[in-house]
This record gives C-alpha cells, structure tokens and sequence, in this order.
C-alpha cells in the first residue's frame, strides 16, 4: 500500500529505513503503549520488523512526513490479525510530532484502504487506559467503544496493562467521505 496525503507519504519499510525507523520508535514512551514491539528497542528489532512475512491482508506502513527534501520518518501505522480473527488497527508515531494531527490524518487514507481496496467489513482497535489521547484519535476516526476493557500484553511494558477497545464498521463509515478529508484520502494501492 502507498498513499498521499496532504503532509504525509505512507508506504512498506524497506531494509534501508532500518536506522531511520529505530532513531523514531526507540522511545519508552512510544513502545510502551504498543502491543508487540519490545522495550528496549533495538536495530536490530527494526530491522526484523521490517524484513518479516506478511499476510498480504495484514498491511503494514511507514509514515513519512514530506519535506522540500527528503521525507522523514515519523510514524508506523497499518493492520494485523486479531486474536478475535478480525483486523487490527494500530499505528504509533514519534513524540516529537504528537498533537500535530498526523495520527489523524494518516488514519484516514489507511482506513479507505481498508474499506475500498481490502475490502474489509469492520476494523478492530484498542488503546491502553493510560494513553488517551490515543482513544480521542479513534473517536475522531469513527471508531466506537465496545464498552469492554480487557487485559493485554505489551512487549514495551513487560506486562499486562487494562485497554479499551473500539470497533469501526467500514460498510457504514464515512470516515474518509467528509469534504476536507476526501483530498486526504487520495491513495493508490
């Protein structure tokens, strides 16, 4: 999957964004509050992340801010199975671009992907009660809360911490639809 928007590139990390992509995420703040990428991170996590097998469903980007030059790594963001057999929606970014809406606008062009490329009939996402911002941004998406906080492993944390889930159900979502968003939303798989 490759998108645009309009601040961003999305796209698969190759080998080479190795470095770039741990100078990114290897921040306890971030890892903490993500369900697999261990803590401490290191290169050569990185680079394992970046040279293993996917399922063609479970897509998985890189977001890239775009300069005059060239564009910077700032985020992750994509799907994977869930332990219910749906998708999973996650993403992360880097904390020296929190609050500046990337989040929010990297979502969008993913969640078209997954409702007009993939197909897919709902999407899965849960936050860790101790990062709510993170739930604002599946509020603002569409994502709904299913009312039940579970219990989930983070690899960053070591431990069980309490997470909210939401549910999206892409049949019925205009995410992606709103006037200001649709530019936003420009992708080619």
């Amino acid at each position: 999957m490759f998108a645009r928007t309009e601040r961003l590139l999305l796209r698969p990390g190759w080998r080479e964004d190795a470095p770039a992509l741990f100078r990114a995420i290897a921040d306890e703040r971030i890892v903490r509050n993500l369900a697999q990428a261990p803590w401490p991170y290191t290169p050569a996590d990185a680079e394992a992340f970046l040279t293993r097998e996917r399922d063609p469903r479970e897509a998985a980007c890189l977001i890239f801010l775009r300069t005059r030059g060239a564009p910077k790594l700032i985020g992750g963001i994509g799907f994977a199975a869930s332990e219910h057999g749906e998708s999973e929606f996650g993403y992360w970014i880097a904390r020296p671009y929190w609050g500046l809406g990337f989040a929010t606008e990297a979502s969008r062009a993913v969640i078209a992907y997954a409702r007009d490329s993939l197909r897919l009939p709902r999407l899965e996402a849960g936050h860790f009660l101790d990062n709510p911002a993170s739930g604002r941004v599946l509020a603002k998406l569409g994502f709904r809360p299913t009312g039940r906080i579970v219990t989930r492993y983070s690899a960053g944390r070591g431990a069980e911490a309490p997470s909210r889930e939401f549910v999206l159900n892409l049949a019925k979502t205009e995410t992606c639809l709103e006037a200001d968003a649709d530019a936003a939303c420009a992708m080619a798989a």
